[in-house]
């Protein structure tokens, strides 16, 4: 996949476009891709995918608050080129783009920069200032310019549209099997190991404690989980637990990410790591002693092993 950040380079003729924010490129985003590059492939030109960046929901709120999101930039385009398509282009997302009239955006971004042949939109997306832009008024603009244009179906599972919205949610909520259902893959973490307190090694459970490479990322709710990591090219089983580590710190504690990594003894600090969250294993709590915190932890353990044996 080619990926072009702004537009100065970006050339094709004719293509097949779809554009949107595309927050963790879940099933119902990779249909939209899928009828993108089988549309393109049809017609014999490329398939391109337009997003912004950043989020334009940290941009319109001044600084992103408390906003959090299911992938980075970093982890969309990955899941955007496994989905086939041939280029990307990223635009970076600023208030004035925010003001642009829906007709402008048309004309600048997908006829003059893109010189769109066929757009396939989402079946909510929305376009210009104050979103103002819709299916309608793409099909005047699309006569207009003489482009092709088709609106896709919302995808559901049972009867609930898939959107990132739902997802983030579910998360949020600790519904990880179903948000992974919907996401078509395992939720994933990336970031760095960093320094951590060793309260774990000292409980015969050393951990690495993890930072997120992206400030906005959702995580997910305070449990105990069954993950897989990532370390360069090899994989390894393991458990992840995120919360304020009330039974050892009491109500003061920090809310951290630490994963311990069986049967593993390397140094990995400083590491870049990645996670895949399988399974839920528990909600977090307080334990009366470690001695009851030791013996959940091994519960913990045999029950992941099982859950990612399976």
């Amino acid at each position: 996949m080619e990926t072009y950040f702004g537009h100065r380079e970006f050339k094709s003729d004719k293509p097949v476009l779809t554009l949107g924010i595309f927050d963790g490129v879940h099933r119902g985003h990779r249909a939209l891709l899928n009828s993108v590059t089988n549309k393109a492939r049809s017609l014999g030109t490329d398939s391109v995918v337009m997003t912004f960046d950043p989020h334009p929901r940290i941009v319109l709120s001044g600084n992103g608050g408390s906003l959090r999101f299911l992938s980075s930039l970093d982890e969309k385009l990955g899941l955007i080129e496994e989905a086939g398509i041939d280029k990307l282009i990223v635009i970076p997302f600023f208030i004035e783009l925010s003001k642009m009239e829906a007709c402008d955006f048309v004309k600048k971004y997908l006829v003059d920069i893109i010189g769109v042949g066929h757009l396939i939109m989402g079946f909510d997306h929305h376009f210009g200032y104050r979103g103002y832009g819709d299916a309608a008024t793409i099909t005047e603009y699309a006569a207009r310019y003489s482009f092709g244009v088709e609106r896709m179906k919302a995808l559901k599972e049972k009867d609930e549209v898939i959107s990132s919205t739902l997802i983030r949610e579910l998360i949020t909520e600790g519904e990880l099997e179903k948000a992974n259902s919907l996401l078509g893959y395992p939720y994933l973490l990336k970031g760095k190991v960093i320094q951590g307190k060793k309260i774990g090694r000292m409980l015969g459970y050393p951990t690495a404690n993890i930072e997120s490479d992206y400030p906005y990322k959702l995580i997910p709710a305070d449990g105990v989980y069954a993950v897989e990591v990532v370390l360069g090219s090899s994989h390894f089983k393991a458990m992840l637990y995120i919360g304020p580590r009330s039974t050892i710190e009491g109500d003061s504690g920090k809310r951290t990410v630490e994963v311990n990594i069986f049967d593993f003894e390397d140094d990995i600090y400083e590491k870049d790591i990645t996670v895949r969250f399988i399974h839920r294993l528990r909600g977090d709590r307080k334990f009366g002693s470690k001695g009851d915190l030791l013996k959940q932890i091994d519960k913990d353990k045999a029950e992941a092993l099982r859950l990612l044996s399976l």
